[in-house]
């Protein structure tokens, strides 16, 4: 595969490209700094992840911090290089 085949439709998404870039940068976070940080709704966010997480990209881990559930979210390494495939294609695809 060259070229734009090397694109992965499960990153096409601006929510799904920004949920992984933050996941793949840190170690995990949770559901509301995901949504802080990406200025989407509960729903959305909640579909995305939902959706990476059924195609083994993302992980969550569950807890509660006091009487609060907490949920958090982190990257496979199936997603991790899932994902560095689609940006080195990106960047070939600009010249990069």
């Amino acid at each position: 595969m060259t070229g734009i085949d090397r694109l992965n439709k499960a990153f096409e998404s601006r929510v799904r490209l920004g949920i992984m870039s933050v996941l793949t940068a840190g170690d995990e976070a949770d559901f509301n700094t995901l949504k802080s940080m990406l200025g989407v709704t509960d729903g959305n966010l909640a579909s995305h992840l939902k959706s990476l997480e059924d195609m083994g990209f993302v992980v969550s881990h569950k807890k509660f911090v006091g009487r609060k559930p907490n949920t958090s979210y982190a990257v496979t390494q199936a997603g991790r290089k899932a994902f560095a495939t689609h940006i080195e294609a990106l960047g070939a695809l600009l010249g990069f």
